[in-house]
């Protein structure tokens, strides 16, 4: 794909959606983070289901602390993996007070060292909290690059570091957002939804049912 469609591509999805966002519900960094730990393998929907019981109660390292891993796992029992979560989320919080004066650290590497913080977390909490042009590939992000031929892979580190070198500098810091949500609901991984993309004609798959 040359560099024409692709500046092609994100025009359309800006003009479509000029100030995209994440779907999860989070009023500070923490909460964010709290909430991108949680989504993995699981849906943005249980996660705001939850946190919704949640935050109101405790959105701090401190007062996640205080009401403890038990009762952390009372409230997201409903989300996949949620007693290693509790458990990760409640070790986060700890080092968030006693490394960071319980502020949310704003580089990969401090991210990275948090339990359940991989690569793709950090990314989406230093883009959406922090506003820097980073790239979260999640699994929508990796097929969407993929088969469209926009920024194609074998592994998500290497589709994310094709995505910061093609995609245009005006749109690096909302690519992650509008690749996500055009995967989620457009570009699905079963039957993509070709009929309703606004991207179609620009788009390398072969097999495009309209």
């Amino acid at each position: 794909m040359n560099s024409a469609k692709r500046q092609e591509i994100f025009l359309r999805l800006q003009a479509a959606n000029p100030h995209p966002t994440t779907e999860l519900e989070y009023h500070s960094a923490f909460e964010l983070l709290v909430a991108v730990i949680l989504s993995a393998q699981a849906t943005d929907v249980s996660v705001n289901a939850a946190t919704r019981q949640l935050f109101p109660i405790a959105n701090t390292p401190q007062g996640l602390l205080d009401l403890g891993e038990d009762k952390l796992r009372d409230y997201i029992q409903r989300i996949g993996l949620y007693k290693t979560k509790a458990r990760h989320i409640i070790q986060t919080c700890r080092i968030l007070l006693e490394k960071h004066g319980e502020a949310v650290p704003q580089t990969r590497e401090a991210l990275e060292t948090l339990p359940g913080v991989g690569r793709k977390t950090a990314n989406v909490v230093l883009n959406t909290a922090f506003g820097q042009p980073t790239i979260a590939v999640d699994t929508h992000i990796f097929r969407v690059s993929n088969r469209t031929g926009l920024a194609p892979g074998k592994t998500m580190l290497e589709v994310e570091k094709k995505l910061l070198k093609v995609v245009p500098d005006q749109f690096k810091h909302d690519a992650h957002h509008w690749l996500i949500l055009h995967g989620r609901y457009i570009c699905q991984a079963r039957k993509p939804r070709c009929g309703m993309c606004r991207i179609v004609d620009l788009c390398d798959y072969s097999n495009k049912e309209i």
